[in-house]
């Protein structure tokens, strides 16, 4: 799983005797390919902090904005805005040099950092997935119940409980950071079996099974209220159930092809621990696997500009900076 080794060694009493004279080889590139390299790293980085905080001002700024659904897309916001701003870098880094060259205490928190973040945007995806379900399949406990106080409320604990299961699982590696370590120019994350398995089960086959069957229930519900809402226009008189809005129906179909394109990069990193093996960045595809998850961070935001009218509008105030105005907070939106 995505705990297990991060470089794949077998250990022997004298490794501990070497690690001062044992020194990580540093791959050397070719001074263009090394520039081109890091300037494409560079632009990626930079294009998903960049549309991240526009998600991030936009919500903030606009009051008309101000929903549940919309605090749990900001609180997915920040999460990405940080993997660009913390997370490919580093990655990047690691990729491009081979040896570790952040020190013993950016080895220690680096890893925490970037499963906290996934953590956190999983507990997001699936919270959106419960918002969805409960403004489509019952949308008079939803106007009447969800409130963005009690939104704001989950999203804490989400993060919370994201930082207090990612500091037990890593609490050895917290503590001794190159316990693992063979040579110096290294940082080996390295978690029990026991404990990866229990992660597997809480980070992917949980909530996915969540989301799926929630946005499953949604897809149907919202295929029989578009049926009654037929039936209702042809027959006037006829009083029909109550129906979730239009926009409602849409925000559902967006955001679930969200949570479907973050299933599509989050899953395939799990696929050494599915078939038995241990997921190292030794593996030939390790950074295909690892990108994968990164890019997710950059493609979120760009759903938004497709999909959602609102987000193109406040991106186009935001840009003319006619957000700096008195009242701007007031603008209509949609």
């Amino acid at each position: 799983n995505r705990f297990t080794a991060l470089h794949t060694h077998t250990y022997t009493h004298t490794h501990t005797h070497t690690l001062n004279v044992c020194i990580c080889a540093k791959l050397v590139r070719p001074i263009p390919d090394a520039a081109l390299l890091y300037t494409l790293l560079a632009s990626i980085s930079l294009l998903t902090v960049t549309l991240n905080l526009l998600v991030i001002i936009s919500i903030s700024h606009f009051r008309q904005l101000h929903t549940p659904t919309n605090a749990l897309l900001l609180s997915l916001a920040v999460s990405d805005l940080v993997v660009g701003l913390l997370g490919m870098p580093v990655e990047g880094l690691r990729y491009m040099e081979t040896c570790w060259l952040l020190g013993r205490l950016m080895c220690a928190l680096t890893p925490y950092i970037s499963y906290c973040l996934l953590s956190a945007s999983l507990g997001s995806m699936v919270l959106i997935s419960v918002d969805r379900y409960l403004a489509i399949c019952d949308p008079l406990f939803y106007s009447s119940k969800i409130t963005l106080k009690r939104a704001r409320v989950l999203i804490c604990s989400c993060w919370a409980c994201s930082a207090l299961y990612n500091a037990i699982i890593l609490m050895d590696h917290l503590q001794q950071p190159d316990r693992f370590s063979s040579c110096h120019g290294e940082c080996v994350v390295v978690i029990s079996r026991v404990s990866g398995t229990v992660d597997l089960l809480i980070t992917l086959v949980g909530p996915c099974t969540v989301m799926v069957v929630l946005y499953f229930r949604v897809f149907v519900v919202a295929v029989s209220q578009v049926r009654a809402i037929q039936a209702q226009t042809a027959a006037a008189n006829t009083r029909a159930a109550p129906t979730a809005k239009k926009s409602e129906r849409k925000a559902a179909r967006t955001l679930g092809i969200v949570i479907v394109v973050f299933l599509v990069c989050f899953c395939p990193y799990y696929f050494p621990a599915l078939t038995g093996d241990n997921t190292s960045n030794s593996l030939s595809y390790f950074v295909v696997l690892s990108w994968m998850m990164l890019l997710n961070s950059c493609v979120n935001p760009l759903i938004y500009a497709i999909f959602y009218p609102w987000f193109r509008k406040a991106i186009r105030l935001i840009l003319t900076l006619e957000i700096l105005q008195p009242h701007s907070q007031e603008f209509t939106i949609f």
